[in-house]
């Protein structure tokens, strides 16, 4: 059994990778949900639903994100109407949406609630992806302007406000659910997605015993750096990172895990940190890590189930 931590495209990207290469090997993707944030009503989980869409074969591809050859007609009639249409939602996905609101009204929890999408979406059934929790967490982003909602911040400010600090409301209150639990202890290798160290993972690793459980576990743990040139190619992990007052480097990334990591897979375009990396005590592995194509997701998850 392999368990993977991650949340966005980038580690929607990998997971399709890994699925791939894996066979019927157990998968336990544990994803972010300190993105989730409510949307005319409606309960919004956008690195669960983008996994999901992804390892099922309905994502659109060329976002990144959503359903394919879905429509915008809903979100036309809420502009007509004057409601706030900043969020891209198509109609089918509108349909998700609704389907977990109506879910979470009669006390279905996160996690059942993912099972149940995975499985009308026709997941692989050694795939499980897990929310992080079953409680709500949520990611606010402190800025000059006041503190706003990570997607408030990423989608309709368009990352443009300077990072004064990043906030995960009810982080304190929340707990993994048995099931993440579970997938930690119970995987021979523990992967960190090439996702943003600082809103995808840190949520993850902020939760009370999910660290502890990784620490004490005997599987190998990998991360897989989610920087190229020292840059994301997507998102705003450089201006979280400076926000932060941290270094926009992989070996950051890599002393951010620190105390549990194995492993850092690295880009080529990033050698020059190898030896930095190693001197933190933990393995560097040098190869391609961008993945334009499903078949270089491929390519990268063989790379990294070999460490395995």
């Amino acid at each position: 059994m392999i368990t993977a931590l991650g949340g966005g495209v980038g580690a929607a990207k990998f997971l399709e990778g890994l699925s791939a290469v894996i066979g019927s090997e157990p998968l336990n993707a544990v994803v972010n949900t300190g993105d989730d944030v409510t949307l005319h009503g409606l309960r919004v989980s956008p690195d669960v639903d983008t996994v999901i869409y992804r390892l099922s074969g309905h994502v659109d591809r060329q976002r990144g994100w959503g359903l394919e050859e879905d429509t915008f007609r809903c979100l036309s009639a809420l502009s007509r109407l004057g409601g706030e249409t900043w969020f891209n939602i198509g109609d089918s996905d509108f349909a998700t949406h609704i389907f977990r609101t109506h879910l979470r009204a009669g006390g279905v929890t996160a996690t059942e609630t993912a099972s149940k999408i995975a499985a009308a979406f026709g997941l692989p059934g050694n795939i499980k992806v897990l929310p992080m929790t079953d409680d709500d967490v949520e990611t606010w982003i402190e800025t000059p302007e006041g503190e706003m909602h990570f997607q408030e911040y990423l989608v309709k400010k368009r990352m443009r406000p300077e990072v004064l600090g990043v906030v995960l409301k009810n982080i304190e209150n929340a707990a993994p659910t048995p099931a993440v639990l579970d997938a930690i202890r119970g995987a021979r290798g523990i992967i960190i997605c090439p996702s943003n160290p600082i809103i995808s993972i840190g949520p993850i690793l902020g939760l009370g015993r999910v660290r502890d459980a990784i620490m004490e576990s005997g599987a190998r743990k990998i991360a897989i750096s989610p920087l190229i040139g020292d840059a994301p190619l997507k998102g705003p992990a450089d201006r979280l990172m400076k926000g932060l007052g941290l270094r926009v480097t992989s070996v950051q990334v890599a002393e951010l895990y620190r105390d549990f990591l194995d492993v850092m897979i690295i880009d080529t375009r990033d050698a020059h940190e190898a030896d930095e990396i190693k001197n933190l005590g933990i393995e560097p592995l040098v190869t391609d890590i961008l993945m334009p194509v499903p078949e270089r997701a491929a390519a990268l998850a063989r790379a990294v189930t070999a460490l395995l």
